[in-house]
């Protein structure tokens, strides 16, 4: 039970008894620093139900908890809040519950609730994932992982878009330049094979184009009539028409794509409990389209293309359906959302991760499904977030301009070989443990950078400034969580027993932001937020080095304190672990 939960009845209790008025909510924040206390009461609010002065209200309320709850030890008053100190008894009460538990703060899925579906990555199959597709798996990963924590049963999926002109784009360059080159010929991923073709896709278009130009056509009808992007196109029909030689192809193509991914995906530490591709989902919704119709929510225009009129709902109107009877995006994702649901019965909600450049399309795609009556489509997220930024600007894959997924991360392990080697931390580590280490550092470093910011906002990511053993970054905190192994490892005596100890200020400190943490997954977990966990960690592990700095552990004289202290230690560590797990990043268990 968190303090909140304790102080709550009991200050209700207090209102009751001491004036007779019932209140439906207590408002508390954190004591700030300069004042004595563990938690603060907000006494302004029960100024209008309650006729006094906020010092006047705030005695008797902390003279009644102090009288009457075994927690509250004393109080003060400042202004109109009252700062509650919590007794040390109550802390090490805490500690002794929690120190043997090995998932605290975790909740166990109720198998009685509805599951979460947490889509997220849903690449291209023309090119290969880059620094975009990284933090989209980062944050959809992270996401997944906290609402299960949260105590929901939860499923990984994409959406895989293996069909349409892009595809097509790759393929012809591979027939037009390739000279039967594959993953194994060429040495390279096969989605870095694809992502080549297209680029040289777009450099054989862009000469086109120009020479169109210097005949005297206007750019948009060198555009449009370019052989090259006609033959792209009518490849696309072909493919639409079963065409055994282009499908061919294009499995061939799309094969070498998704083993190139998986690579990428255990590379970066993301999994996936199911995967749907659009070649197979961009016909379903037609049929709910029709039923739509039927029940009004949908209407026929005369050239048979079929809206929704969503003006009233301070959006526009939005075709459904084209003239010739084709489906667009918006009919393929309804029809996706009722098929998930139909494969997974027990999905309540949905957690869709993509870019903010989308913000629209997902109001428009949850209202539908809500008017279509899917008691499901209330619980619809759009877990949107800004574009990952460069020093040097913005990516374009077209160009061949992307941060590629693969060589951000070897890249991030060589920035923390640099960055060690540079202040000679791993000196006494083997070849292997140092290039192991290495590896988990540069990911961790590179994860905690992209989640640590709340996802709404841009990121201009520099990775020498996330490979830093100092500030708020992933090294500085897995340093501390190896620095307190090395603390366990050379604890020579049995420290498995409960202590009881007077506190010192940096332990109750401690303790106190060892108890948010089950709070702080609830609130990342309805804020779908890895952000507040990222930082929480950070905070706890200041915490902790402040507490390492100002009192002996291993050194203490006492050696009930050198207990406690070594306990304590420990269970941050276990924390961190957690925190990180959450966040994807591993820990090393020496640096």
């Amino acid at each position: 039970m968190t303090l909140t939960q304790i102080l709550t009845p009991q200050i209700e209790k207090a209102i009751k008894v001491l004036f007779d008025i019932t209140i439906d909510k207590i408002e508390f924040q954190a004591t700030r620093r300069e004042f004595e206390g563990d938690i603060t009461m907000v006494i302004f609010p029960l100024l209008k139900l309650i006729k006094s002065n906020p010092v006047e209200l705030g005695n008797k309320i902390g003279g009644y908890l102090v009288e009457n709850v075994e927690a509250v030890e004393k109080f003060n008053v400042v202004s109109g809040f009252l700062n509650i100190v919590i007794s040390d008894q109550y802390y090490l009460d805490f500690f002794h519950e929690i120190k043997d538990q090995k998932n605290f703060g975790f909740v166990a899925p109720n198998a009685e609730e509805k599951a979460i579906l947490v889509e997220y990555s849903s690449p291209n199959t023309n090119k290969p994932l880059h620094l975009g597709h990284v933090r989209n798996n980062l944050l959809g990963y992270s996401v997944a992982e906290i609402i299960k924590a949260s105590g929901k049963k939860v499923y990984k999926t994409q959406i895989i878009n293996d069909r349409g002109i892009h595809i097509c784009k790759s393929m012809l360059a591979w027939e037009k330049f390739g000279n039967n080159e594959t993953p194994e010929s060429s040495g390279l991923k096969g989605d870095k094979l694809v992502g080549k073709y297209y680029v040289e896709f777009d450099k054989a278009y862009k000469t086109q184009i120009n020479e169109l130009i210097a005949e005297g056509k206007t750019e948009e009808e060198a555009k449009k009539q370019a052989p090259i992007i006609l033959e792209a196109q009518e490849m696309l029909q072909k493919w639409e028409a079963g065409d055994k030689e282009v499908k061919a192809l294009w499995s061939k193509m799309n094969e070498w794509v998704y083993d190139g991914f998986a690579a990428t995906y255990k590379n970066l530490g993301v999994d996936f409990d199911a995967y749907y591709y659009e070649s197979n989902t961009y016909l379903l919704g037609k049929d709910v389209v029709e039923q739509g119709i039927a029940s009004g929510v949908f209407y026929k225009k005369e050239d048979g293309s079929v809206w929704i009129d969503l003006t009233e709902d301070g959006l526009d109107e939005k075709l459904v359906l084209r003239s010739d009877g084709t489906s667009v995006y918006m009919t393929q994702d309804i029809g996706t959302a009722i098929q998930r649901v139909k494969d997974f019965s027990d999905v309540g909600g949905m957690v869709y991760t993509v870019g903010n450049e989308q913000d629209y399309h997902f109001k428009v795609l949850f209202l539908i499904l809500k008017k279509l009556g899917f008691d499901w489509a209330q619980n619809l997220f759009h877990l949107s977030y800004g574009m990952v930024d460069l020093p040097s600007g913005k990516m374009k894959s077209r160009e061949g301009t992307v941060v590629d997924a693969d060589d951000l991360m070897a890249e991030m392990a060589q920035t923390a070989k640099e960055i060690s080697e540079e202040l000679g931390k791993l000196d006494y580590f083997s070849a292997e443990e140092k290039a192991k280490l290495y590896k988990t550092i540069g990911l961790g470093a590179l994860k905690y950078y992209i989640l640590k910011v709340d996802p709404k906002k841009r990121i201009l990511f520099n990775p020498e400034e996330s490979v830093d053993f100092a500030g708020n970054t992933g090294p500085f905190i897995q340093y501390t969580y190896a620095r307190i192994q090395s603390i366990i490892r050379k604890a020579d005596f049995d420290f498995s027993k409960p202590m009881a100890i007077s506190l010192h200020e940096k332990e109750k400190e401690l303790l106190k932001q060892l108890g948010l943490f089950p709070e702080v997954i609830q609130n990342a977990a309805e804020n779908f937020s890895p952000a507040l966990i990222a930082n929480y960690t950070y905070d706890l592990v200041r915490e902790y080095n402040s507490f390492y700095q100002a009192v002996p552990i291993l050194g203490s004289d006492n050696l009930e304190e050198k207990i406690f202290r070594v306990q304590l230690s420990k269970k941050v560590s276990e924390v961190i672990a957690s925190s990180f797990k959450l966040l994807g990043i591993d820990v090393p268990e020496r640096m």
